[in-house]
């Protein structure tokens, strides 16, 4: 079997890089797929293509909608999400990402640094697995998708 992995969260570290490159070089059988990485291009969709707003709120509602058409069908169609929480800035998104993926009865593992506990501790009861590294979650991958 192959499996979709949809990497969730925090977009100003290497954190994905690390999982991708490790897994690739452990040979796990797994493709890994995310939101838009590019934070002006995710923020500006929306009147680019749509037209201009005169409110904040209208401009982020255009764009939260049609990366919502990327972020749904990704994580809908994976195995497994992981859902990074970083300490550079609040991730709502992420915690979004988190809860619709247990709704979707989606294997979640969280992925942040141990001062995090406490604020994530809901959505760290719904996880399967609550990992400290990158290197971590790879292990976490490896186990389940070698094990016969």
């Amino acid at each position: 079997m192959y499996w979709t992995v949809y990497l969730s969260g925090e977009i100003h570290s290497d954190w994905r890089d690390i999982i991708n490159t490790t897994a690739r070089a452990r040979g796990i059988p797994a493709e890994f797929v995310n939101p838009v990485l590019d934070h002006e291009a995710s923020d500006n969709v929306g009147v680019k293509i749509l037209g201009e707003e005169d409110k904040p709120f209208w401009k982020d509602h255009k764009a939260a909608k049609i990366n919502a058409i990327r972020t749904r069908s990704l994580l809908e169609g994976s195995d497994v999400v992981v859902v990074r929480f970083g300490g550079q800035y609040r991730q709502w998104n992420a915690a979004f990402d988190a809860g619709y993926a247990v709704a979707l009865n989606k294997p979640l593992i969280t992925l942040h640094d141990e001062q995090f506990d406490h604020a994530l501790k809901e959505i760290d009861a719904a996880a399967m697995a609550v990992a400290r590294t990158p290197e971590q979650v790879v292990e976490v991958l490896e186990y389940i998708t070698t094990q016969h």
